[in-house]
């Protein structure tokens, strides 16, 4: 894939742009806000400057990958091969970023999103290439976690489902197809675990460090569930709730009243240094 694009510098945007550059790609990252164009540079000079310090990788590589990273807040124009979009999990939003990829893509562009919950069918819906709209859902942080979801929509063609796998697995990923489903795979069975833990939580039943305790030393798990809530985002987590509830109208998929209240009051987790537990 000769041009790749992808649109939102944030914690996904930018650490999906580094994944791809590491893959030997050429990437052009793209957000509005000179800001965080600034911001999400600096974040992956630190992220490769870190592999170095760790001897995971050499400087002449470092400086190899940086080269393959164009950061812009200036529109893109011409056509993409691949074009993946990380913007906030906001519809209107989306909607609006994926009638401008339509524009600076031809037949064979791949039409990405990197969703966690919204359906890829209704992002369809935006465009009229409908069949090249696919999800491609990356994990955060995406530098370290191997697997990515590739999600068929209703429409979307053989081909697009092919080349977007293709496309994972030459950046050192490990593709899943997954046909389109509320939560997908992943947040279908993790993030419903992380809401019974707020409402254990909420409940007085123990406190945050005992529930992370138990589930990292009785299941084995590497990170503890309210740990882990910090690290997606609080918000996130409400957002897929939220979805799954409205989609099944199943009462199993309620979001916990201190979720709610948590997100209302603006503790998201880690990038408010606030959320389940305290960041300083």
């Amino acid at each position: 894939m000769s041009k790749v694009l992808v649109i939102g510098a944030g914690t996904m945007g930018s650490g999906i742009a580094q994944v791809i550059a590491q893959g030997n790609h050429d990437v052009t990252l793209f957000d509005q806000s000179e800001q965080q164009i600034e911001k999400g540079k600096a974040v992956i000079e630190k992220q490769l400057g870190s592999l170095v310090k760790k001897e995971k990788m050499s400087e002449e590589d470092k400086q190899a990958t940086l080269n393959r990273i164009t950061a812009t807040s200036m529109k893109p124009t011409g056509v993409f091969d691949v074009i993946i979009e990380a913007v906030p999990e906001n519809k209107e939003i989306k909607k609006a970023v994926f009638q401008d990829m339509e524009s600076i893509s031809d037949e064979n562009t791949i039409l990405a999103t990197n969703t966690s919950s919204i359906s890829i069918s209704e992002i369809a819906s935006y465009v009229e290439k409908s069949d090249q709209v696919i999800g491609l859902h990356f994990f955060n942080p995406p530098i370290v976690m191997q697997l990515v979801e590739v999600i068929r929509g209703q429409r979307t063609k053989d081909s697009i489902v092919t080349e977007s796998k293709s496309f994972i697995e030459s950046i050192g990923k490990v593709a899943v197809e997954v046909n389109e489903a509320p939560g997908f795979v992943v947040n279908r069975v993790l993030v419903p675990m992380i809401n019974e833990s707020i409402f254990l939580l909420g409940e007085g039943v123990a406190s945050a460090e005992e529930i992370d305790k138990s589930m990292k030393l009785g299941a084995n798990h590497p990170i503890g569930p309210l740990s882990l809530a910090d690290l997606i985002g609080l918000d996130v987590c409400l957002h897929v709730m939220e979805v799954l509830y409205d989609e099944f109208s199943d009462s199993k998929y309620r979001p916990a009243p201190l979720l709610r209240k948590m997100v209302r009051s603006g503790y998201l987790g880690r990038k408010t240094q606030k959320g389940i537990f305290e960041y300083k």
